[in-house]
């Protein structure tokens, strides 16, 4: 199923048009439509810890978010050998508005947020 990215993906401004495709209940991938060359692997951030953000006003008028909208939101992961090394920024979320499949990413303030790191590791959260 496409998605249209409202706003940047932090690095990869020309990408507009994305594929999410879930690899199981943790991991999704998320794929360049216009170019094969461009792939995140993204994380249900849920699992693995508690997780709350307030949305700013941007990112909802972007999405067209309201108080009725199916949201999901992921993170993005820099996959590492062996995996449990794999590194998660849980301060910029990918939100998707499954509603009309629209995505962005939002950046979160690091001092509103000091629970969550740039580069936090996977095995922190499995142990």
């Amino acid at each position: 199923m496409g998605y249209e990215i409202k706003g940047n993906i932090l690095g990869f401004e020309k990408t507009l048009n994305v594929d999410i495709h879930k690899v199981d209940d943790l991991f999704s991938t998320m794929m360049d439509i216009d170019d094969e060359n461009i792939s995140f692997t993204l994380v249900n951030p849920y699992l693995l810890r508690e997780y709350s953000f307030d949305l700013s006003s941007d990112i909802k008028i972007l999405l067209q978010i309201n108080e009725n909208s199916n949201i999901s939101v992921y993170n993005i992961v820099v996959i590492q050998e062996p995996l449990e090394n794999s590194i998660i920024n849980f301060l910029a979320p990918i939100v998707i508005n499954t509603d009309n499949n629209k995505v962005a990413q939002a950046v979160l303030d690091k001092k509103r947020h000091p629970e969550f790191g740039m580069a936090e590791t996977i095995k922190s959260f499995r142990e």
